[in-house]
């Protein structure tokens, strides 16, 4: 995925200020796509640029914030994107490649990182199921809600897998090594 095309999804759904996406950004879709504020305001100006999307006429005053809208030449190009094959994008996990350097080095301390990662996960799957609860449960069901909520349940079972390998790796930590086995000779 490509930041452009989250911001021209942000923007679908309703204009904003760059500082209004920076903010949806850090809630709803920062989840899955990370981008920095000034990432945000650069690519802002590309797509502005390209005519994808536009800015609005600043209200009058000191401070007043634009507000951008996506323009048909920019949904054009979502909806191009959004039909576009890609192939799944390869795992890059940096605790993973620590398990299987833990496993040939033995003991290095791991476990105290891993019980770290493991509250981080717990809250953000607290954070996951409390927008589950507030928006989603006992609402319409839309073919845009649930889609919405299908992007939030795969948040929250990335979360509760995260967590059994975490809990598990951590049981396997806490496990003695059994000594080497005696050569054969």
């Amino acid at each position: 995925m490509s930041l452009p095309h989250a911001l021209l999804t942000a923007l679908v759904e309703h204009p904003c200020s760059g500082s209004e996406l920076a903010e949806r950004f850090d809630k709803s879709i920062g989840y899955f796509w990370h981008a920095t504020h000034q990432q945000i305001y650069r690519e802002l100006a590309r797509l502005e640029e390209a005519r994808w999307i536009e800015a609005l006429p600043a209200e009058t005053g000191r401070g007043r914030k634009r507000q951008f809208r996506l323009l048909p030449a920019g949904r054009k190009e979502l909806r191009r994107w959004i039909a576009e094959q890609q192939d799944p994008t390869p795992l890059r996990d940096e605790l993973m490649v620590r398990l299987r350097a833990e496993a040939a080095v033995g003991p290095t301390g791991l476990e105290k990182e891993i019980a770290r990662l493991q509250a981080m996960h717990e809250d953000k799957l607290a954070v996951y199921q409390r927008i589950e609860q507030r928006d989603f449960m006992g609402k319409d069901a839309s073919r845009e809600r649930r889609l919405q909520h299908l992007v939030l349940k795969a948040g929250i079972l990335q979360e509760e897998l995260s967590l059994a390998i975490a809990r598990e790796a951590l049981e396997i930590l806490g496990t003695p090594r059994p000594p080497p086995t005696p050569s054969a000779r």
